[in-house]
């Protein structure tokens, strides 16, 4: 095992890393080979979402998913309901997690930490992989280029642009709030994302050797 993720999988222990970003800025491309690398668990709350109403006959979970699938999150009465009873589920104790935009929406982040802690896998580190504008629009155009189907909410720009308001609305304050809590790690992932994953790497043992 690489040294660093040697070192950094003994700080994280069974804690965990919520990875934030603005629409394709690589979160789900980051977050799993992290948690692989780590022996831990990826857990993103789309996925979740998504396969909950898909299994579930309960109508105001479905019409979460539904309202999540036209690019809107979530209500966080039914994000609390889906993505709580998650994190305590038995399976995943002792293991790190990597939470891919766990808790999107401002107070969320409570519930988030509350039932981190709960289930023993306390917030260790934020990570908020950075990239421009720009760059979300060229990366949209080459996921239409090349992919055949997908999300429905990756598919249209009226979508995407509904997902970067939500992000600048409901998201940037959430981050904030992990900033004054000194958990933030920002990252630049304009470049591949073995390159990203790279520099995470970096980022999280130079963390993790400072906390």
């Amino acid at each position: 095992m690489d040294p660093k993720i040697s070192a950094i999988k003994s700080w994280l222990s069974s804690r965990s890393i919520n990875i934030f970003g603005i629409q394709f800025a690589g979160k789900d491309s980051v977050g799993t080979p992290l948690a692989q690398e780590l022996d831990g668990e990826f857990i993103s709350s789309g996925d979740i979402v998504r396969a909950a109403a898909k299994n579930s006959t309960d109508q105001a979970i479905k019409k979460a998913a539904k309202i999540t699938e036209s690019g809107v999150l979530a209500p966080t009465e039914e994000f609390r309901r889906l993505i709580v009873p998650y994190l305590t589920d038995p399976k995943l104790a002792g293991k790190p997690l990597v939470l891919g935009s766990v808790g999107r929406w401002i107070g969320e982040e409570d519930i988030v930490m509350h039932a981190l802690h709960a289930s023993g896998h306390d917030l260790a580190a934020v990570i908020v992989l950075n990239i421009s504008l720009s760059e979300v629009w060229r990366r949209w155009d080459n996921v239409r280029a090349t992919r055949n189907g997908g999300r429905a909410d990756d598919l249209t720009r009226e979508r995407v642009e509904r997902r970067l308001s939500e992000y600048q609305t409901k998201t940037l304050p959430v981050i904030a709030k992990y900033r004054q809590l000194g958990l933030t790690i920002d990252i630049d992932a304009t470049g591949p994302v073995g390159e990203t994953i790279a520099i995470v790497n970096d980022a999280l043992f130079d963390y993790a050797r400072s906390h």
